[in-house]
């Protein structure tokens, strides 16, 4: 993918055009990560007036404010949000504050594609104390990105083992970390990281180190001199669930000036209202259609992290391309839940004709 957009020509004469006329229908996106786009990105050409409000001075959400710069370069993701825009998607800088307010504005649709924005953090001794040189991984990744921090110690651990945890450590290394380890408390191949994402982070020497579960931050005077953990055993049980138990050995001391905590996100929603008429589960998160991604208020839909938890950007995109089905069919008063075939857009990308596009199957057999 990175070869390929690297070398690409000009693109833009292949991008859907925005309308002519609009069809008379608002749709509101709360969020500008690439969910919301995808919705925004979806809808334009069939006419809609969709508005993407974000609380950051630009769009992109997470691709911006967290993916490292060495990994995702700002010109890159300018170009391609600005193809979205130039659909006539109106962007608005504004921190949507209530849900019933924005009900209020009377949108025909509502789509909620803000993400999973909290970082989960450690509650173990020393935690406070310390706390100066010890980070979450997501709100500094933003730091570094805004270009609030430009440095960090030399000694750093970086506590997680999925895609974040993989670019704070790579990050540290650039900000001055001589020596950046990772700890997880999982095996290596359990890690949540891809593949190629834990393969990038050895090459740069940055080690992993598994089944270390931490269980204090140490501190003297006020100041972070490392963690210690205790190494842990995978048991299974007769169903083959696993369980971590300690391997009893003493525990391991780490020494560190920063602490980088990478554990896992939460979603939080406090600006949506009890009484807005969305149901939640037990966990805080909406209760949808999974296929119509729908809330139980008919007109408010959810997508990407926002929806299901985090998980990664294809995901998003590809809950947005479903939610702008359901949200066209809403508005059409068609039945959601008969979708398209996988594959099929809602606008044909080929000569125009829906036919030519996906009714003429190229069928691999000899012909006589």
């Amino acid at each position: 993918k990175r070869v390929a957009a690297d070398y690409k020509d000009d693109v833009k004469p292949r991008m859907p055009k925005a309308p002519a006329k609009k069809n008379g229908k608002r749709i509101a996106c709360i969020g500008a990560g690439p969910s919301s786009l995808t919705v925004a990105r979806d809808l334009a050409p069939l006419g809609y007036d969709v508005t993407v409000f974000e609380r950051d001075q630009r769009a992109g959400g997470m691709i911006w404010s967290q993916i490292p710069r060495f990994r995702l370069p700002m010109e890159v993701i300018d170009e391609e949000v600005g193809y979205i825009l130039d659909l006539g998607v109106r962007f608005e800088q504004r921190h949507v504050e209530s849900m019933k307010a924005m009900l209020e504005e009377r949108f025909d649709a509502i789509f909620v594609g803000t993400g999973a924005p909290k970082g989960r953090d450690l509650d173990l001794p020393g935690r406070s104390e310390a706390s100066a040189n010890i980070h979450v991984g997501i709100q500094w990744l933003a730091s570094v990105s805004f270009g609030h921090r430009e440095q960090i110690g030399s000694r750093v651990i970086v506590l997680g083992g999925g895609n974040t945890a993989m670019d704070c450590c790579r990050t540290a290394r650039r900000l001055g970390g001589e020596d950046v380890k990772v700890i997880v408390r999982s095996g290596f191949e359990e890690m949540k990281a891809s593949p190629w994402e834990k393969e990038d982070a050895m090459h740069e020497g940055i080690p992993i180190l598994n089944y270390l579960v931490p269980t204090a931050f140490v501190h003297e005077n006020g100041k972070l001199t490392g963690m210690r953990f205790d190494r842990v055993v995978a048991q299974f049980d007769d169903k083959g669930r696993r369980k971590l138990v300690s391997a009893g050995e003493p525990e391991q001391f780490f020494p560190c000036d920063d602490v980088l905590i990478a554990v896992g996100q939460e979603n939080a929603f406090p600006w949506i209202e009890s009484d807005a008429g969305i149901d939640f589960d037990e966990w805080g998160m909406p209760r949808l259609d999974p296929k119509s991604f729908q809330s139980s208020l008919p007109k408010v839909f959810f997508g990407g992290d926002a929806a299901f938890g985090p998980k990664n950007i294809i995901w998003a995109v590809a809950h947005g391309h479903d939610a702008a089905i359901s949200i066209h069919k809403h508005l059409e008063g068609s039945d959601l839940l008969d979708r398209p075939l996988a594959g099929m857009s809602l606008m044909s990308q080929k000569m125009g004709i829906h036919e030519w596009s996906y009714d003429n199957e190229i069928l691999p057999e000899k012909r006589h």
